[in-house]
């Protein structure tokens, strides 16, 4: 199944840690941390990408064509597609699907958000679903709320520190649910979750595996530990 990777936003949050290159592109050890998100997508069984870019956009495209050149990437096919402007993450995926005139269901994932699993489960899903994580502080992300059926039933705000499920910015779509798209930006999460949920059509996937969003500098700097100690101890 096709990986649509979201990786054009301007990583703002991280700016004082990160400033040189694009989140996605963030130094972890002697790698960039997308490469290590590429190897751990591929083991996982995806060899089928397209990056939606924007922000600095000229120098993830030619990190890719480097790992192309170096051989880390002959079994994949991959591609890269520039927003004219920035589109927001729903309109990203639809900007994708009107290039690429894409037709079936397919994978998106957030570039900064580290899942070590999760690709197989929610790719064998009933789309439109997402991947959920269970953590013990949700008042970074909000919570999301979902019925026996795995439906879910409310996305939560960040207004409180109590355990529970989010979002872990992994999604399986179908290229239908874009087709009435009208060219301008939009956020999937923000405007188009909300529909399905009323409509009583987005399903959660539960998730065990570990989970980190490095777009703040101390989550980055504890990522950057964790693989640091050979991925020993849960993030």
């Amino acid at each position: 199944m096709r990986l649509l990777v979201l990786a054009g936003g301007f990583g703002t949050r991280l700016k004082s840690a990160v400033s040189e290159v694009p989140k996605a592109l963030a130094p972890v050890g002697n790698d960039p941390f997308l490469k290590l998100q590429i190897i751990n997508w591929k083991k996982q069984g995806i060899n089928s990408f397209v990056f939606l870019l924007y922000h600095q956009a000229e120098i993830v495209v030619n990190f890719l064509e480097k790992e192309q050149r170096d051989g880390s990437l002959n079994d994949c096919e991959i591609d890269c597609l520039i927003e004219p402007i920035p589109m927001g993450t729903g309109g990203a995926i639809a900007y994708a699907i009107d290039k690429l005139n894409l037709r079936d269901n397919f994978l998106v994932a957030n570039g900064d958000t580290w899942l070590s699993s999760g690709v197989i489960e929610v790719s064998q899903a009933i789309a439109p679903a997402i991947g959920v994580v269970k953590l013990s502080d949700v008042s970074r992300y909000g919570s999301v709320k979902f019925n026996q059926q795995n439906f879910i039933s409310s996305f939560q705000e960040k207004n409180n520190h109590n355990s529970g499920w989010i979002n872990a910015g992994l999604f399986q779509l179908n290229a239908e649910l874009f087709y009435k798209w009208n060219h301008l930006p939009f956020s999937l999460e923000q405007e188009m979750f909300p529909i399905m949920v009323a409509d009583s059509k987005l399903r959660v996937v539960l998730l065990e595996t570990d989970f980190i969003d490095i777009g703040i500098p101390e989550d980055y700097y504890r990522f950057c530990q964790w693989i640091s100690k050979d991925r020993k101890g849960l993030l």
